[in-house]
């Protein structure tokens, strides 16, 4: 059994073909077989399995819906019933939740079968996947190279081959950079469109939950079940430019915007302003990757687009200001990880403080460590205005940036996800900042709360084997034309159709 889209998982399952639980089960075979990727952290056959049966009794009463009977599989920092949620952390390493998130209750109601907890930074801090304190994860084109992080664990698991789709979350580009370094596709929406609820904290008014899939339509199918208003989260938006933010918004979007490129013929992108931002394609891109991305760009122009230069000029200031409120959300939603209630508790230890400390340094690593360090000395008296509020206004000013491009000069930007191809594992390691330069074409946009997608558009790296991923930015509440745009683009290219050979 091999499917290449969810479209052909549905017609497999709604004919007789195959059963759900018999897809269920070649899943945990894969991930079983392919277990020295280390994408998994948590698999549990029995729940899943169950799960399978559940949707199989579903479609046989003809109920089924567009997902019903898909195996999928969750990153390590949403939490779930039965399966462990460790956000891949010592401090964790044993948590089971008493409740599902509300991005898994609702993936679950749809009939998607969850095949485990997925690898992922510790407390999704991180670039590389590098973080996490249960090992690396591999990526499955070049085991020598990082999958991209945080959500490494869920883009290496799509490019595998193990599932066809994933759940991720993005604070900094952490959707779009592992899907960029594995050559598979994902989006991060606009935040508060996706519910936070039961989704472990890193930075509150950053992270936002996103899907990955080997194409952008098969993200509408994720993305549009995942959306939506929820009142047990205070971030959580109930309307998107009048449109309600409930099931169906995102595909109807999306409807909508095929069906204006398809009137338009053999050029389906006419009238379309992509804008370039010079700042992207400035010092420190490898040739590689310009050239990858370039070409995809010429593409989009081939179909009918119109490139507009712009500029965004306060592009480099996204990392030291990303890297001042990150850390200070951090230290705050960490903090009630003290080894009181749950979570890691130190076994040696004189009186309650002593508890805590030792606790906390022994259950985080040194990543998340470094992290809040910083994050408290930011917001400690005499350094909250001139680090966190200024970096608050540099945040502001950054999202004005973006929306005087989006509303006077382009209709979505495009440039690269990251400098260059992936790293190797452990490249790094003398000099612990360096990702964080990594993720200067993704941070802006988590900054400004805008959506943005990553689809392969390349190779690179010694042996041509190392994906490429083009950022396909949008305003605010157009998911659904990025993933229109995507499925455009490839439906001329076949760059996500390549897939690793892992074996």
């Amino acid at each position: 059994m091999s499917f290449n889209t969810i479209h052909e998982v549905r017609s497999a399952l709604d004919s007789k073909q195959v059963s759900a639980v018999e897809l269920a089960q070649e899943a945990l075979n894969k991930a079983e077989k392919l277990s020295r990727l280390n994408a998994f952290l948590h698999i549990d056959s029995e729940l899943t399995l169950a799960q399978a049966r559940m949707a199989d009794e579903t479609i046989a009463k003809g109920q089924q819906g567009p997902l019903t009977g898909l195996p999928i599989a969750h990153k390590d920092v949403f939490v779930t019933k039965g399966w462990r949620t460790t956000a891949a952390s010592k401090m964790l390493a044993n948590y089971t939740s008493p409740f599902d998130a509300t991005v898994v209750e609702r993936l679950a109601h749809a009939g998607c079968v969850n095949i485990g907890k997925l690898n992922c930074d510790e407390y999704a801090m991180g670039s590389g996947n590098e973080n996490s304190a249960f090992g690396a994860c591999l990526n499955p084109w070049d085991e020598q190279a990082v999958p991209g992080g945080s959500s490494g664990g869920s883009a290496a698991a799509v490019a595998a081959g193990i599932v066809l789709a994933t759940t991720g979350t993005d604070t900094g580009g952490s959707v779009r950079q592992p899907a960029a370094l594995c050559g598979v596709s994902g989006i991060k929406p606009t935040y508060g469109t996706v519910s936070r609820f039961g989704m472990i904290a890193f930075a509150s008014s950053l992270d936002q939950a996103g899907p990955l899939a080997r194409n952008a339509r098969d993200l509408v199918e994720l993305l549009d079940i995942m959306s939506g208003f929820d009142e047990k989260d205070s971030t959580s938006v109930m309307s998107c430019d009048g449109i309600n933010n409930a099931q169906g918004r995102v595909k109807q979007a999306f409807n909508a915007e095929t069906a204006k490129f398809q009137a338009n013929g053999s050029t389906p992108l006419k009238g379309l302003r992509i804008g370039v931002p010079q700042e992207y394609f400035a010092d420190g891109i490898s040739t590689e990757v310009k050239n990858a991305v370039e070409q995809a760009i010429a593409q989009f122009v081939a179909l009918g687009a119109e490139r507009v230069d712009i500029s965004l000029p306060r592009t480099a200031l996204a990392i030291p200001a990303y890297y001042v409120i990150a850390p200070a959300e951090a230290s705050s939603n960490l903090s009630r990880y003290d080894g009181v209630r749950y979570g890691h508790r130190s076994k040696e230890y004189v009186g309650l403080e002593q508890m805590m400390s030792r606790s906390r340094a022994e259950g985080f690593g040194p990543e998340v460590q470094r992290r809040i360090m910083i994050g408290t000395y930011v917001l400690s008296q005499g350094y909250y205005d001139a680090y966190y509020l200024q970096a608050q206004r540099i945040r502001r000013m950054i999202a004005n940036d973006f929306q005087d491009a989006l509303n006077h000069q382009c209709d979505v930007i495009m440039g690269p996800v990251t400098p260059t191809v992936a790293k190797n594992i452990g490249d790094n390691q003398g000099d612990v900042t360096a990702d964080w330069l990594a993720d200067i074409y993704t941070l802006g946009v988590s900054l400004a709360g805008l959506p943005a997608m990553s689809i392969p558009c390349g190779f690179g790296g010694a042996q041509g084997n190392r994906p490429i991923g083009l950022q396909v930015i949008g305003n605010y509440f157009k998911e659904g034309q990025l993933l229109a745009l995507g499925d455009c683009f490839q439906q001329h290219t076949d760059w996500h159709k390549r897939q690793a050979e892992v074996k």
